[in-house]
């Protein structure tokens, strides 16, 4: 079905879906503007946080700070990918993402071998690993607590690593507590996504079909409708136009058009009563 589909519109890939190139994403300018304030912020490491609703674009952000970041010259960009971790775990996971060998029994010898590994990385390319925690706020306190410690020496006067959370609004929020407000004061740079202005869902809809190779697919008033039916949520709006393609696919129409949406997604009159009394 996807290889008739995209043969049928000529396009490279499918544009909605989660998987598409990192390249073709729609980078919003305050997303931008916050992977380039990070990258600036290499050379001092620290940390930084993004937050939003679900569906405003976290996710998305997190692939384009990780694939710029990534394409710099000497630096190592690192994802924990399972944030509930007990610390033994933890440190395990860490000792993965950076090549050293951890003892599960023995954190001070692992303390010690991260620390020495990121202080010999800054040494010679004056550029911080990065670490990004994705659903920061799934993680537990004890691991967020290890991770503030690990990352400064000198009294705090120096920090080795950069660290990046993502999280929804519990993040903040979390960071706000006794126990994780030394960890919430040391937050650098902060950027919380909002829900997509009518404007900015159109200029991702332009975005994505252009770099998927069919600008024309959609009319301009079905880009229009679907951006006034998707509530300011980028999430939304790729699902909605993903139906719209299939559906388009399945009917082998030339082009995706109002005419489409109205046949999808409008709500099926209702039906008579039966078994009314005659008068």
């Amino acid at each position: 079905m996807t290889s008739r589909l995209l043969s049928l519109y000529g396009l490279k890939y499918v544009p909605f879906r989660a998987d598409v190139p990192a390249e073709a994403l729609y980078v919003p300018p305050t997303v931008d503007a916050f992977i380039r304030r990070v990258e600036v912020g290499l050379a001092q490491g620290g940390f930084a946080m993004l937050t939003g609703d679900p569906g405003t674009g976290k996710s998305i952000a997190m692939r384009l700070l990780a694939a710029r970041l990534g394409a710099l010259p000497d630096v190592v960009v690192g994802t924990i990918e399972h944030p509930q971790s007990r610390p033994s775990d933890f440190y395990r996971e860490l000792g993965d993402l950076f090549g050293v060998a951890l003892v599960a029994h023995n954190r001070w010898a692992g303390f010690k071998a991260l620390r020495a590994r990121w202080a010999e990385h800054f040494t010679t390319t004056l550029r911080r690993p990065v670490l990004i925690l994705d659903e920061a706020q799934e993680a537990t306190t004890p691991v967020l607590n290890e991770l503030r410690i690990l990352a400064s020496k000198d009294f705090d006067s120096r920090q080795l690593l950069c660290i990046v959370f993502a999280g929804d609004a519990r993040l903040p929020e979390r960071l706000r507590t006794a126990e994780l407000l030394p960890l919430g004061s040391r937050i650098r740079r902060r950027l919380v996504l909002d829900y997509a202005s009518r404007d900015e869902l159109l200029a991702c809809l332009d975005h994505v079909l252009a770099a998927a190779g069919n600008p024309a697919l959609m009319t301009a008033e079905l880009k229009a409708t679907l951006a006034d039916h998707s509530a300011g949520n980028y999430r939304v709006l790729m699902n909605l136009a993903d139906e719209l393609l299939a559906a388009g696919a399945e009917r082998e129409l030339p082009r995706l058009d109002e005419k489409l949406f109205l046949e999808v997604f409008q709500a099926p009159a209702p039906k008579p009563r039966a078994g009314g009394k005659k008068r």
